[in-house]
């Protein structure tokens, strides 16, 4: 992936900074995209995943490295800059449903960025944490159905659906999305993932939750702003974001002996160098079979 020397000193900087502390990660965006689809964009950022406590503990030692730090937002984003290129560290999605956990680093698959050998998110992750970017200005449905179509026979449906739990219907909303765009090819989905996601929503149809709330600003807390502030709907969000505050300023930071061993559980095997020529000669050749 070109970008531009600056930014790819940066990437490279912070990588080997985490990576010579054993700090446990893993790289998403459009890194982990280009592992999993082959697809290969411009990014003008570094998405790092990692748990609250780890990144504490992660922002700290880069402020020391003379990195420009900054929380942007204590529930899920944390930056850390040079010049115009920044690295963020994520520990969740912004609505507090979604949470970076242990199992999310330790599930992550190698790959070598910038010359550094680290790891890029599993496809079941990376879809978890794309479920909720549906929003006006961005929206992460087409990366999910690619990353869907990229890794038929080796995505684990029974992780995705731990995952999201009791949001199931967004996984459902995604797959719905992705039988649209790829009708020949709704078998990459399992037939029981079909069965019982179907079967939820129609046992959801037979017997409405009267009590059930108001979730749209779990979605998107602008376009869906007239529903709390003129027609009366609880701010679920609200809520969401202030117990999963409450949380990660409850949690202590490791010390660095504790992460480091953390990462060393990681596994740290080369990306191989035509990773993107690869994956994409793996899907042509798929589609003239189909």
């Amino acid at each position: 992936m070109d970008v531009p020397d600056e930014q790819a000193s940066l990437f490279s900087e912070v990588l080997t900074a985490l990576e010579q502390k054993r700090f446990p990660y893993a790289v998403s965006g459009a890194f982990a995209l280009r592992q999993h689809t082959g697809i290969c964009r411009f990014t003008k950022d570094l998405d790092l995943f990692m748990t609250a406590e780890v990144s504490k503990v992660a922002f700290a030692y880069l402020r020391k490295q003379g990195f420009e730090c900054e929380v942007h937002d204590p529930v899920w984003l944390a930056k850390a800059r040079k010049g115009d290129y920044f690295v963020d560290l994520i520990t969740g999605m912004s609505n507090g449903v979604i949470v970076v956990e242990d199992s999310w680093i330790q599930r992550a698959r190698p790959a070598v960025i910038h010359g550094v050998r680290t790891r890029v998110l599993a496809p079941e992750e990376l879809v978890a944490s794309k479920l909720f970017v549906d929003k006006r200005e961005r929206f992460d449905g087409a990366d999910i159905a690619h990353v869907i179509y990229g890794t038929y026979g080796s995505f684990d449906w029974d992780r995705e659906m731990q995952l999201v739990g009791e949001h199931w219907e967004m996984l459902l909303w995604s797959l719905m999305f992705f039988h649209y765009v790829y009708p020949a090819q709704a078998h990459y989905v399992p037939d029981r993932i079909w069965k019982e996601l179907l079967k939820r929503f129609q046992a959801a149809l037979l017997h409405r939750d009267p009590k059930a709330r108001f979730r749209g600003s779990l979605v998107d807390e602008r376009m869906f702003a007239i529903d709390i502030s003129e027609w009366g709907f609880d701010n679920l969000l609200e809520e969401t974001r202030a117990q999963r505050l409450a949380q990660v300023n409850g949690s202590q930071g490791s010390d660095e002996n504790e992460l480091r061993r953390r990462g060393e559980n990681a596994e740290r095997v080369p990306e191989p160098r035509d990773q993107r020529m690869r994956v994409g000669a793996t899907l042509r050749r798929r589609r003239v079979s189909e």
